[in-house]
């Protein structure tokens, strides 16, 4: 029976974990902190439904991921720039509502239960030395920073509801959310740059929500996070395989990526059970997708207050579809992607673009 170790119980570990477990792979789990999720307060986000024409959780199935965690299909939304808004009304889901957290129900705590299930042993409050380390997931890179989010977890009464609001006086260069299911919310500004803001535009965010909407809040927990992301990805070193943001596995335009580390960890499995060349498998999975989102991200910060890319998002017959044609790096993206992989160098000299 073959041992592996694994450095961190993401969802790009515990997805590892989880297929190795399956074909009689001893596995062992090494996470610093004591539980799953630490990094999140039982925060909602979205798995998102666009950039492969499957859906997410007919992928998930695929890679051996039970749906063993809580989850809510949105198919409507709404998106302003503050002067307009656009309410999506969609055929299939946009998105899948989850909660990250340690608590029970959530993504973190599903995926952990599973491995549990599967006989991996978890080691919390313990690492090990990088040389005894056969697959890395350790999170995001802080030299490689990309977004940053500030916000709060919180009970309410309001309705359930989804609305985005993109507009650089509450997310420089990036967006602000409200997500409400079940008598709970999330609030949020997620900034793509000048980092220094982030409270300014959250307190503007907070006061533009109780604008717009019916706002009340209270059990107040705040919460952040940060992404990062690379173009030239350690997905392998010295026999080590890299998962998820530790490989930098991210999308640069919006910050989806749990989709894509779930993916990472399950490629990082088979690589190992069936011998194969992992970095191989991961270029031509991830490659083009992370070239496409330099480019949407390019395309994103040029366009002003947004509202010319959301109005042709909108005017589609099918906006999903739509969305998802433009993390394949089609012949537009191919052309634009020196100039945009140019001037974000510029603009993120820290990312390895």
């Amino acid at each position: 029976m073959r041992i592996v170790s694994i450095q961190g119980s993401g969802p790009a570990g515990l997805s590892a974990a989880i297929n190795l477990a399956r074909e009689g792979f001893q596995i062992s789990v090494y996470e610093k902190n004591k539980d799953v999720g630490q990094r999140f307060n039982g925060d909602f986000q979205g798995l998102e439904n666009w950039t492969v024409n499957e859906d997410v959780h007919q992928s998930f199935k695929k890679m051996n991921i039970d749906q063993g965690y809580d989850y809510v299909p949105f198919k409507s939304f709404t998106l302003s720039n503050g002067d307009r808004f656009w309410n999506f009304q969609l055929d299939k889901p946009a998105f899948y509502l989850v909660k990250r957290g340690p608590q029970e129900g959530s993504l973190d705590y599903g995926l952990k239960e599973q491995a549990l299930d599967m006989g991996v042993d978890i080691n919390f409050g313990e690492t090990i030395p990088g040389e005894s380390t056969d697959i890395i997931a350790t999170g995001p890179i802080v030299r490689e920073k990309f977004a940053v989010a500030r916000g709060a977890v919180f009970e309410t009464d309001m309705d359930d509801m989804a609305m985005a609001l993109v507009n650089d006086h509450l997310a420089y260069k990036g967006y602000s959310y409200l997500l409400v299911n079940g008598g709970c919310g999330t609030i949020s500004t997620v900034l793509f740059h000048d980092f220094h803001l982030l409270k300014y535009c959250f307190q503007n965010t907070l006061k533009i929500f109780r604008e717009l909407t019916d706002f009340t809040w209270a059990n107040i927990h705040h919460s952040g996070g940060m992404g990062s992301f690379s173009n030239q990805n350690t997905f392998e070193r010295n026999g080590r395989l890299y998962v998820g943001e530790a490989a930098g596995i991210q999308d640069l335009l919006w910050g989806f990526g749990i989709r894509d580390a779930i993916t990472s960890g399950y490629l990082a499995a088979k690589a190992l059970i069936h011998n194969e060349g992992y970095s191989e498998m991961a270029e031509q999975q991830f490659r083009k997708k992370l070239k496409s989102s330099i480019v949407n991200r390019f395309l994103w910060e040029i366009s002003g207050n947004y509202s010319w890319i959301v109005d042709r998002i909108y005017g589609q017959n099918d906006p999903l579809a739509y969305v998802g044609s433009f993390h394949r790096f089609n012949w537009m993206q191919r052309l634009l992607y020196p100039l945009a992989r140019l001037a974000m160098k510029r603009r993120y000299g820290n990312l390895r673009l």
